[in-house]
């Protein structure tokens, strides 16, 4: 499949960087520019507010229960210093907070991984959860999604000394590390059947695995690996371009809530807008040199 103007912008940015050594440390997310873009977020008014079950009974509430992460540098990373999450994630996330509630920080959060996230929904521990979350059948039969906002594919992370493997079809016979719970395992089943598969928990226990030697690559949704390379956090290198099928990134809702479609309309808002390119640009096309904004994916 071709690649999204995204990564391939994305690819040609970390490739003035990278040389099969280390990679340099990403840029910092622009905090005013961030903080500044969700302020001026749209706000629904009494009548739509209304008109969902799912969006009144946060309003009156008072906060939205969000399901996410905290540790992905594009996406949502955690500022210690003044407690603010940022990314396009964390932005969407907040975005729709104000949406609702006139005020982006009326969030309770619920840390989440690729294994928990259809059961904080389920059991009603979370309104929501946005955690660059693939759509799948699977997951439809449990959860519901609203979206997609984004879209990505696999990819392939090798540690930089390791010339052996060029993309994914050199990875048969190979110690290859994913995560459980997410598309992975069925995305190595397809395209790398002969590759020896070591699930781990959490994209943190991958990365450690790879680097401690005891796997011999990664493969999980490219984004996620461009995250990681935005960090400058290792001796890493990506292997290969993208590859597999467009993995549509979905909003986790509860099974047949009708805030699938409070969502989408919400999405289709921001996307119109601006506001959505404008997010992307600021969390992720500054930070990796792209600067083609990608088109939304199409919502159902």
């Amino acid at each position: 499949m071709s690649i999204p103007s995204v990564l391939k912008s994305a690819v040609a940015a970390l490739a003035l960087v990278a040389s099969g050594s280390l990679f340099a440390q990403g840029t910092p997310i622009n905090a005013a520019a961030f903080d500044a873009l969700v302020a001026q977020g749209p706000v629904a008014d009494a009548a739509t507010i209304a008109a969902s079950p799912w969006a009144s009974k946060i309003k009156q509430a008072g906060t939205l229960r969000l399901g996410g992460t905290q540790t992905s540098n594009l996406f949502s990373l955690l500022n210690e210093k003044d407690g603010k999450a940022r990314g396009f994630d964390a932005g969407l996330a907040q975005l729709i907070t104000r949406y609702i509630l006139g005020d982006a920080s009326k969030v309770q959060f619920t840390q989440v991984t690729s294994s928990t996230r259809e059961q904080v929904l389920i059991n009603n521990q979370v309104d929501m959860v946005l955690a660059t979350y693939s759509i799948t059948p699977a997951r439809a039969e449990k959860i519901s999604f609203a979206g997609p906002y984004y879209t990505s594919q696999a990819g392939v992370l090798v540690k930089a000394s390791n010339n052996a493997i060029k993309s994914y079809t050199d990875l048969a016979d190979k110690k290859v590390a994913t995560q459980a719970g997410s598309t992975g395992p069925a995305i190595l089943a397809q395209y790398a059947p002969k590759a020896v598969v070591q699930e781990f928990q959490t994209h943190q226990e991958a990365l450690d695995a790879l680097r401690q030697g005891r796997v011999d690559a990664y493969v999980t949704d490219y984004t996620l690996l461009l995250n990681t390379l935005s960090l400058g956090t290792g001796d890493a290198k990506l292997a290969g371009a993208p590859f597999g099928a467009q993995d549509p990134y979905g909003i986790g809702l509860p099974k047949g809530s009708d805030g699938v479609a409070f969502v989408n309309a919400f999405l289709k808002k921001v996307e119109a807008d601006g506001t959505w390119a404008k997010l992307w640009t600021i969390s992720i096309g500054q930070r990796t040199g792209s600067t083609a904004v990608p088109t939304p994916p199409a919502i159902p």
